[in-house]
């Protein structure tokens, strides 16, 4: 494993995915994958110089079910076309290289919220193509109605449809930048 060097990194999507998965009728989980998203990742000469900005495509929402996409892209649930992005801005980074906490504000339909993540640091090399690339596994979990999330139905047994915690699951790919 190499070690990441200080520079400007830039978010490979072909080579990420943006996964979450919630609760479903008290008794399943439903998961999916948002598909285009922006980042760039500045490190600093330590872990704790580093930073990250992040923008998710909301309309990029995919579970598979395109009625279930469609409803929540629209006004129950993200309301992509009033609220087009979710974004992310580092605010700390504590820990080692390997592992650390990537704490920022998570911003999900006009409201931000702070948000911690645990990183974990899967290497850096250069592909056959001359690239210096480096890979990251980050998770969290996310209250949805702290976001103003809120849309559910009763269940007839008891419980709703929808869970509120949603968990967070990104596997990242990075490519530096040329200085």
């Amino acid at each position: 494993m190499t070690t990441l060097t200080p520079g400007i990194w830039k978010l490979d999507m072909s080579h990420t995915l943006i996964g979450f998965s919630v609760r479903h009728a008290g008794i399943s989980k439903v998961r999916g994958s948002f598909n285009d998203a922006d980042a760039t990742l500045t490190v600093g000469d330590s872990i704790a110089d580093s930073r990250v900005e992040a923008a998710v495509q909301v309309a990029s929402f995919d579970s598979g079910d395109e009625n279930r996409d469609a409803h929540v892209t629209g006004e129950d649930f993200f309301d992509a076309a009033q609220h087009p992005q979710m974004t992310f801005v580092s605010t700390g980074v504590e820990g080692t290289e390997e592992e650390f906490t990537l704490t920022g504000d998570l911003t999900i339909k006009g409201t931000t919220r702070p948000v911690t993540f645990d990183v974990e640091f899967g290497g850096a090399t250069v592909d056959p193509f001359g690239a210096t690339r480096a890979g990251f596994e980050a998770t969290t979990k996310i209250s949805r109605k702290d976001f103003g999330i809120t849309w559910n139905a009763a269940l007839e047994a008891g419980g709703v449809l929808v869970g509120d915690t949603v968990t967070i699951t990104i596997d990242a790919a990075f490519v530096r930048s040329e200085d």
